[in-house]
């Protein structure tokens, strides 16, 4: 029975750090959105520009001229990346959420195995 109670605590305590990693996992993917978000506006407001407007980019405390070109292939790299790691991320959300249930499964199993122990006992 005390190695039972060992084990389910040691399969609680799994489960626990594998719903803490997906937590994790889902706000970094939500920052990875709102990253998305941020450069789609900003692809969307140079296709609003004329060819001749000047691009701006701040560095620092300083704002400098940036040619067109390379500002729209830079947002579009950015886009590009961003979108990859948004479908890794969301292959791990589902790695993660699969070992969770399984865990969680398992936890299941034992409890219900100790409570038909307990009551062949008693």
């Amino acid at each position: 029975m005390a190695e039972d109670q060992k084990q389910l605590q040691a399969l609680s305590d799994e489960y626990t750090k594998y719903q803490e990693d997906l937590q994790s996992t889902v706000l970094a993917r939500q920052k990875l959105e709102s990253q998305e978000q941020e450069n789609k506006g900003v692809q969307r407001e140079f296709a609003k520009l004329s060819e001749d407007a000047n691009i701006y980019k701040l560095v620092g405390p300083v704002l400098l001229k940036q040619d067109r070109s390379e500002a729209v292939l830079a947002v579009d790299g950015r886009l590009e990346f961003i979108g990859k790691e948004i479908k890794r991320i969301e292959g791990r959300i589902k790695d993660i959420q699969q070992s969770s249930e399984q865990k969680k499964m398992e936890v299941y199993q034992l409890q219900t195995k100790m409570q038909q122990e307990g009551q062949v006992k008693a």
